[in-house]
């Protein structure tokens, strides 16, 4: 009896021998490949739109050649706006003073609109310690009664020109930065930071809060507006640029911004006309957290990408603004205009005792630092900001090559030494994101869900991708 003898099938060949395979899209492939000792070459692509049909046609149409040079033409326009953008810090003031449209009764609050009924409880917490604080209720009780009662005006701060930590909440009586882009002649505003402890942007809400802001309202802002009559307007591109170079990324890493910033104070904060015990409070208060600059560069970044606005044909993102509930994009092509998707979970450390699940989902204006391109843009600046988000140093590296896909500059006015003094990616394109699914980085703090607690801790997180597909949809239906 003979054997015949086969030849192997050219499948059977294959898998027979050493593969070196091409992978792409999917990770999992990667793992399982190498795995078996395979050589393993990975794409990272996704589909454009991430295979979302409108997307894609949304993409289709503002890629049509006429279009496309419309779009480029206005893209080169409004980032040349924003990079050439001076914001100078010219003074301090009460909200009722220098805020636009506001009235005793005005609550101006972070990210797109929301009504009370539908707040989360950090921001409800916010809400009614200010209203106790503004004496327009008597306890925190009264005050969720006069919140609901149809008599309070909420408003996003980025309707009023501003920004807010967190919650954002601002109140007529706070005394708030007034940052002027010298450029193109726009002004923006923010609160004061409360620095780090229990604080009325996380929610807190209790008498030690109220008597902080009492404090803050009567001397602590008084003093700033004296000192800044007396120093001068402060350029604040500046101070930020050398801030990064000193290993902040000027979101959650702020030591050396406020270093620089108080240093910049500090003379006219000594000539004010306040007692030597107020001067050694305001010293103190400012001592007892690296925070005290990172409103400061809030509105340093609102006031050059506000100078964007109103661009035809654009396509850049000019606002990125959470308020706990959606997380919503603005574009200079498309002024006035919200797109909005679910705020996403933070991902990160927690303090002791808190776990995931006590988080309240992401709120805040301060993601501005972002359409910047500063904060999570530039972790590659601050490496050491995982300590506090998470993640490891090689991320925050690649956090800052990654938000180079989707923008349109780097900004060579402020720039980051360990990539050999890259400018930070600034001008973020829609297209760009849908195109690629590639999301804006964000890092932020975590409030507790509940009012009352406060900050629990700090991670990563990113804006939802249908944001940025409803806003490509709306482009397309504009321009086409």
């Amino acid at each position: 009896m003979t054997t015949e003898h086969t030849e192997p099938t050219p499948a059977a060949a294959l898998f027979g021998g050493e593969l070196s395979v091409v992978n792409v899209g999917l990770a999992m492939f990667d793992a399982d490949l190498r795995a078996q000792d395979a050589r393993v070459s990975t794409l990272d692509w996704t589909p454009p739109g991430g295979g979302n049909a409108d997307a894609a046609r949304a993409l289709d149409a503002l890629e049509r050649a006429d279009i496309a040079a419309r779009i480029d033409a206005a893209n080169a326009e409004a980032v040349e706006r924003i990079l050439a953008a001076r914001p100078l810090l010219v003074g301090f003031g009460r909200a009722l003073d220098v805020v636009p449209g506001m009235t005793p009764t005005t609550i101006l609050h972070a990210g797109p609109p929301i009504a009370w009924a539908d707040m989360n409880g950090p921001m409800k917490g916010a809400v009614t310690g200010a209203l106790v604080f503004e004496g327009l209720a008597k306890d925190l009780d009264e005050a969720a009664e006069v919140a609901a009662s149809g008599r309070i005006t909420f408003k996003p701060c980025h309707e009023a020109d501003s920004v807010g930590s967190m919650a954002g909440v601002t109140s007529a009586s706070m005394y708030v930065h007034i940052v002027r882009n010298e450029t193109h002649g726009n002004t923006a505003f923010t609160n004061l930071s409360e620095q780090m402890a229990k604080i009325l942007r996380m929610g807190a809400n209790d008498r030690s809060v109220i008597d902080r802001l009492v404090w803050m309202r009567d001397v602590f802002g008084p003093m700033l507006k004296e000192a800044v009559e007396f120093t001068g307007p402060i350029d604040l591109r500046l101070l930020l640029s050398q801030a990064l170079h000193m290993g902040d990324e000027c979101h959650n890493r702020n030591g050396a911004g406020t270093l620089l910033l108080f240093q910049a104070l500090a003379p006219g904060l000594l000539r004010s006309s306040f007692t030597i015990e107020q001067k050694k409070e305001v010293f103190d208060f400012v001592a007892s957290s690296d925070y005290f600059s990172g409103p400061t560069w809030m509105a340093m970044a609102k006031a050059a990408l506000d100078a964007a606005d109103g661009v035809e044909n654009s396509t850049i993102v000019t606002t990125m603004a959470r308020n706990g509930v959606e997380f919503g994009i603005r574009v200079a092509g498309l002024p006035g205009r919200w797109f909005t998707g679910p705020a996403q979970q933070v991902i990160g450390p927690m303090f002791a005792g808190y776990r995931p699940e006590d988080s309240g989902l992401d709120i805040g204006d301060s993601a501005i630092t972002e359409t910047y391109g500063f904060g999570g843009f530039a972790m590659s600046a601050a490496p050491a900001i995982v300590a506090l988000v998470g993640g490891t140093v090689a991320e925050a590296m690649g956090y800052t090559r990654d938000m180079g896909e989707i923008t349109t500059a780097q900004n060579s006015n402020v720039t980051i030494p360990a990539l050999d003094f890259q400018g930070i990616p600034t001008g973020i394109d829609v297209r760009k994101v849908v195109d690629t699914g590639i999301l804006p980085v964000i890092n932020t703090a975590i409030a507790h869900k509940e009012a009352g607690i406060g900050m629990i801790g700090a991670g990563i997180t990113h804006p939802p991708a249908e944001a940025f597909t409803k806003a490509a949809a709306a482009l397309a239906d504009a321009l086409a």
